[in-house]
């Protein structure tokens, strides 16, 4: 297979879910690691121990449970950062002096960005393109590039409508089914009272509204020969941009307390705001709601109608092995038992609470469970499992995703501060981000020139 060098990934697609600048950020090498023979295993009874760095708590407790029975490929834990507080910025620092671990979560949005420092080691050299049948499709697409493949999926959140019935009942309504049902339910809630609200709308974080849009059919980044097209303001995200300024505009979305925040807190206990839409992560957060126990429900994300897809991911992770690593044959066979076995899986969502699983087959013994807190539904059976199988299968990321999700919140806050409605801060995002892939002498054009 062809190296994958900075020129090749000017023409290659990538499957779409936070992550930080690397712009700026120095090459670990002008020489792709791929480009070198592949490294051996080590020899039988040899020792190898592996280094891990991830922004997840007590990951050793999972490692641990590997090492126990895997005495020749040890794992150790190093905790870092989320991508966005820092971590990023370590890992690249670490590749350029030559060093790093072995194996680093790295989401999956920011895995283009890798590649353009020569950060991460091609898996499929080492036997990963035969694992891929036990993988979610659309997640592992998202790690492919041009027949080669770049991490292994980790974690991911397939969207739903996290709610709260009894409020709804108030006003004789349902979960909506489609977007058109959710601004009417959204007015008759803002009938209980000034401060009640359907759900909020983050002005300042990109993420919900790019996942949205990507439900919606949309896809912003695709490649077309060596160069990249970039098509931010074509009819569907325009739509979904203008839903959300009507939204706005009529006071149908709380803007003034971002999801999760201790405004959200305490607005969602005293039955002030009905329900979040976000990935199914925000399980756990919901569940910090003071005396919530029994009140929530889930279900799954409204639709933009007959074109669009049932959800869309928001957010996701990978394990990746780094272009320093001198065992990426143990570091696959290490993460191929935490990403897709039953007792990897298992331990993940026991010790660390990861997200959705990209395992096809296997969800997670806890996560089959009723939930006693969710009133006793089984919500990740009925909701997210089939929700992510209904993701928009050609959403792309680009090598610029932080610069992007940056352009989009620094117009969207404008909406607040100078009525700048989001169809207009799409378009200005737009420009910001087709002048940044020039500024980085890559190849570029709009979708609808």
């Amino acid at each position: 297979m062809a190296p994958l060098t900075r020129r090749r990934l000017l023409g290659l697609g990538a499957g779409g879910a936070l992550a930080t600048a690397v712009a700026g950020c120095a090459s670990p090498g002008a020489v792709s690691v791929n480009k070198a023979p592949a490294l051996p295993a080590a020899a039988p009874g040899e020792t190898v121990t592996l280094t891990y760095w991830s922004w997840v708590k007590d990951l050793q407790k999972v490692l641990d449970i590997w090492n126990a029975k895997q005495p020749h490929i040890q794992v150790k834990a190093t905790w870092i950062p989320s991508g966005n507080e820092g971590g990023y910025q370590k890992l690249h620092a670490a590749l350029a002096a030559g060093g790093g671990p072995d194996i680093a979560q790295i989401e999956m949005m920011a895995v283009p960005e890798y590649l353009l420092q020569n950060g991460l080691v091609d898996l499929s050299r080492y036997g990963a393109d035969k694992m891929a049948h036990n993988y979610d499709k659309a997640l592992w697409r998202q790690v492919s590039f041009n027949g080669g493949v770049y991490g292994i999926p980790q974690d991911s959140g397939p969207m739903g409508f996290f709610h709260q019935p009894g409020l709804l009942d108030r006003v004789g309504g349902r979960p909506p089914r489609t977007w058109a049902e959710w601004a009417e339910l959204a007015a008759e809630i803002r009938r209980l009272g000034s401060r009640h609200y359907l759900d909020s709308f983050a002005v300042s974080d990109g993420s919900v509204f790019t996942g949205l849009a990507a439900q919606a059919g949309a896809v912003w980044f695709r490649t077309a020969g060596d160069e990249w097209v970039v098509d931010m303001t074509d009819d569907k995200t325009l739509n979904v941009a203008r839903f959300f300024d009507e939204a706005v505009d009529d006071d149908l979305v709380n803007v003034s307390s971002e999801l999760f925040s201790p405004a959200w807190y305490a607005a969602a206990a005293e039955g002030r705001i009905v329900g979040a839409t976000c990935g199914s992560w925000g399980d756990a957060l919901v569940q910090e709601v003071s005396g919530g126990a029994g009140k929530w429900r889930v279900a799954p994300l409204p639709v933009w109608g007959k074109e669009g897809f049932g959800s869309a991911h928001h957010g996701g992770s990978t394990a990746a092995v780094l272009a320093n690593s001198a065992h990426p044959a143990e570091a696959l066979a290490f993460i191929e038992w935490l990403t897709s076995t039953p007792e990897g899986i298992d331990a993940e969502i026991e010790h660390l609470g990861i997200g959705w699983s990209p395992a096809r087959h296997y969800i997670g013994a806890k996560r089959r469970e009723p939930s006693e807190w969710f009133g006793g539904q089984r919500y990740n059976e009925e909701v997210f499992a089939r929700a992510v199988t209904q993701t928009n299968p050609d959403w792309t990321w680009s090598p610029l995703t932080k610069l992007t999700s940056d352009a989009l919140a620094n117009g969207f806050r404008k909406k607040l501060t100078s009525g700048q409605s989001f169809v207009d801060s799409v378009a200005q995002a737009q420009s910001t981000v087709v002048r940044a892939f020039r500024d980085k002498g890559l190849r570029v054009r709009e979708g609808k020139q």
